[in-house]
């Protein structure tokens, strides 16, 4: 039985593992291109931006992982967080594994009372969790209807979102 719980510190090694294996060979790198998701984890981990690490765990093994860090909206601090990365061992994709870290992660984060949720990623996949375009929140250089938003209030803040340095 797969259970989902907060990282902890005997966890990193295995999450950077988990995080590098689910992302050789994704179909967003450049073709040979060595992933880099793993070091953008630990950097937030180590600047204290790693707003929430969750891990999918079976059989004492992780088997899953998502990340949340603030994002800035004009240079601003609105109380929103960016979902990046989430990732599956590739011998346990397809199986919703992806997906009850996201309702987990999401559901944890709203009853904080977090004002919303930006990500990059494919529409179909996260618009199932109620992301969705806004043309009033902008992520310069990627293709506006990849970069969605999830508020978790009527507000909607208006501007350039930036996610931390740790992204490069």
């Amino acid at each position: 039985m797969m259970k989902i719980r907060k990282e902890t510190p005997d966890d990193i090694s295995a999450i950077r593992n988990l995080v590098y294996a689910a992302f050789k060979g994704h179909p967003h790198h450049e073709p040979g291109a060595e992933p880099t998701e793993h070091s953008i984890i630990d950097k937030l981990r180590e600047d204290g931006e790693l707003s929430l690490s969750l891990v999918a765990e079976q059989d004492d093994k992780i088997i899953g992982h998502i990340a949340f860090s603030p994002v800035r909206i004009d240079g601003q601090d609105h109380n929103w967080l960016g979902l990046a990365p989430v990732a599956v061992s590739p011998d346990a994709q397809g199986k919703g594994i992806g997906s009850a870290l996201i309702s987990q992660a999401l559901k944890q984060l709203k009853e904080q009372g977090v004002k919303g949720f930006v990500v990059l990623g494919e529409p179909e996949y996260y618009g199932r969790f109620g992301f969705s375009h806004h043309s009033e929140l902008t992520l310069p250089g990627v293709p506006p209807e990849y970069f969605m938003v999830l508020p978790n209030s009527s507000e909607i803040p208006k501007g350039e979102v930036t996610y931390s340095s740790a992204f490069g």
